[in-house]
């Protein structure tokens, strides 16, 4: 009994270590089942990806950059494909070593040094950069042969900007450079900093900068196959990029091109603009540069000659240097004297030639005939007198309300960055920009010399070309913008950028014809007529000289025994055909005294070409460049038959497939 009864127990601990195992192994294969489960079915797609990411690469493809044409199609910016030979210094043991081992095979100058250093100074370690640029077939070929002898060197082929008019226009269409740390930031916190994964340059200024969006274009990718390795093998799948869209601007480039030539050496800014619609047919800003310069990374020597030159190349002089108006600004304030109630067209005030106030003599130049002047004949001859007398009776703030819808002082909105306000004075003003006490103060003597544009006036060239747009569109207002309209390189839709409304400043039209007929009068028998002799069409114009610095109490100013550079400036504004205005314009030339010696034959030559399709003869150019010229001189050429030639050096010997978009779909309108 006691054996079985063992036998029994044996068997009940037994059959109990079986149901335990069963459990254990039933609860095992449950937890396999459910990691299974797990694995296969709620996280199915994630782990493929995961898969799929091991063996695959997505390779950003950098889209073509838009095209920028001026307002007849002709090309301003283009692209170019060349081989870069490139280096990723993390992956370089020693740096000096392999770029002079590399110099042996391929020539690199010290210029290409120079770059790669500022470069390497810029980027992270693990970024490629290019060390040589538009390296030839043969070159290519040379290094293939020895690469593998350069662990962490790559030749690339990129895509490059060219600009293939140089020096010409080249503050209004900008140029591209390398992303810099700051603007990273930018782009990792815009809406889609994918779209320039794989772009390492943007636009940096004008066009190029302010129409970035419009010109970079949509990154495509390619999902590549890759070995254990990280190596390529095949192409998966492709999603190709968008090239930008083609940027076409209001300027015409030969009319810009030949405004810069009249400068010759000079300094100065010229904006013409179409009153009837606010584009700008000619934005110029000398002395000028060459963006190409910029394309590849500017090196330190030439960086150096335009950063410090005394001439300030990089300074975008129509768009943010600013000026006194001088007696361009005189019709401005004879049409707020009418539309005020300040005086009549037939109101008489005596020039003797000075004005007295507060115990101080405001002179006039030694060439003004003085006088009894009516408001025609104070613009016509440009009396300074009544002009004095006009702002004394309306004071500054008076002077402030009435300019500042015509632009003077303000922001006209157009459509590049970095535009100045300048300064139009008010007592306002006076208070909030000086710091002591007594300089806040305005004095009545002050107000002045406003009258004649002079004083704390200081306006931007494009701020008086608008207000002459204004007066010659019969106080009709438009925000001036460089684009006209950009196209879609694949459909080849053109798309009009839409301008603000006009705004009517509700000027009476008697008021605005009085000034109007002033300004006629100038060209025909006042300080303007020996340039305008012969021209035709009907023009009115206001000459300026500006002070560039001011003059002591007692001091008479002397060109002659002045410095150049402070000496006075050279101011014209006009409007043309009178009637039925085309074109309004501002233009200044720096330390060239008398607007009509210097500023007003460059506006000539500008309505000559605009108006009647001409173009001015070589020794016209010349007498121009050097302030010697009164009306045209020589035969002057058909501009349809003047040949507009890009500059030699700045045209790539490969363009691009993708820049062959058809600009003759932006021909002018």
């Amino acid at each position: 009994m006691t054996v079985i009864r063992n036998v029994q127990a044996e068997l009940s601990r037994f059959r109990v270590r079986v149901l335990v195992a069963s459990i254990v192994m039933v609860v095992c294969f449950g937890l396999v089942a459910a990691r299974l489960v797990y694995l296969q079915v709620t996280r199915h797609d994630d782990l493929m990806a995961q898969a799929e990411n091991n063996r695959t690469a997505i390779v950003p493809i950098v889209p073509n950059r838009g095209l920028i044409t001026d307002r007849n199609g002709v090309v301003l910016a283009t692209n170019y494909s060349a081989y870069t030979l490139e280096v990723t210094p993390s992956k370089v043991a020693n740096l000096e070593q392999t770029i002079d081992a590399l110099a042996q095979l391929i020539e690199i100058t010290p210029r290409d040094r120079r770059r790669f250093k500022k470069l390497r100074e810029e980027a992270k370690s693990f970024e490629s950069l290019p060390l040589r640029s538009r390296l030839s077939d043969d070159e290519v070929a040379r290094f293939g042969a020895q690469r593998y002898r350069f662990p962490g060197v790559d030749i690339k082929a990129r895509l490059f900007r060219n600009y293939p008019f140089g020096e010409v226009a080249s503050h209004v269409v900008g140029y591209i450079g390398r992303i810099n740390a700051a603007e990273k930031e930018v782009i990792e916190e815009s809406e889609d900093p994918a779209n320039y994964r794989g772009t390492d340059y943007i636009g940096k200024l004008g066009v190029e900068q302010s129409f970035e969006p419009q010109l970079h274009g949509i990154t495509g990718v390619d999902a590549m196959e890759t070995s254990a390795g990280g190596r390529a093998t095949r192409r998966l799948t492709t999603q190709p990029s968008t090239p930008g869209n083609t940027v076409k601007l209001s300027i015409d480039i030969k009319l810009q091109k030949l405004i810069e030539e009249l400068y010759g050496e000079r300094r100065g800014a010229l904006v013409a603009l179409d009153p009837k619609t606010g584009d700008v047919l000619a934005f110029v800003s000398k002395p000028t540069f060459d963006p190409n310069l910029f394309v590849e990374g500017i090196d330190q020597e030439n960086w150096q000659l335009l950063n410090e030159s005394i001439d300030k190349p990089l300074l975008n002089r129509a768009l943010r240097g600013t000026y006194p108006a001088g007696s361009t600004y005189k019709p401005f304030m004879a049409l707020a004297a009418l539309a005020l109630g300040k005086r009549t067209p037939q109101t008489i005030i005596n020039d003797p030639g000075f004005y007295m106030f507060g115990g101080h003599r405001f002179g006039s130049p030694e060439n003004e005939r003085g006088g009894l002047m009516d408001m025609h004949r104070a613009i016509v001859e440009s009396s300074n007198v009544y002009f004095y007398s006009l702002a004394n009776e309306m004071g500054v703030d008076t002077i402030h309300d009435f300019m500042a819808p015509l632009g003077f002082g303000q922001i006209t909105g157009i459509d590049i960055h970095g535009e100045v306000r300048g300064v139009l004075p008010s007592q306002a003003w006076k208070r909030n920009y000086y710091k002591r006490p007594e300089q806040k103060r305005w004095y009545a003597g002050e107000t002045i010399s406003l009258g004649i544009g002079q004083g704390y006036n200081s306006f931007t060239m494009l701020q008086l070309a608008q207000a002459t747009a204004i007066l010659a569109n019969g106080g009709i207002k438009h925000k001036p913008k460089l684009v006209m309209a950009t196209q879609d390189v694949r459909t080849r839709a053109i798309t009009a950028l839409n301008a603000d409304p006009p705004v009517n400043l509700g000027y009476k039209p008697e008021h605005v014809e009085v000034i109007r007929r002033a300004m006629v009068g100038v060209t025909q028998g006042g300080t303007s007529t020996r340039v305008f002799a012969g021209a035709g069409y009907l023009s009115g114009g206001k000459t300026g000289t500006a002070q560039a610095v001011s003059l002591g109490k007692n001091e008479r100013y002397s060109a002659i025994r002045m410095e150049e550079r402070k000496r006075d400036h050279s101011l014209y504004i006009a409007f043309a055909p009178a009637d039925d205005p085309q074109m309004a314009l501002a233009v200044i030339v720096e330390n060239a005294g008398f607007g009509s010696t210097s500023a007003a034959p460059i506006a000539r030559r500008a309505f000559d070409y605009w108006l009647m399709g001409q173009y001015p003869s070589e020794q016209d150019i010349a007498a121009v460049k050097l302030g010697q010229a009164g009306a045209p001189i020589g035969k002057p050429r058909l501009a349809a038959e003047v040949p507009l030639q890009a500059e030699a050096s700045a045209t790539p010997a490969v363009p691009a497939s993708a820049t062959a978009a058809p600009a003759a779909d932006l021909s002018r309108r």
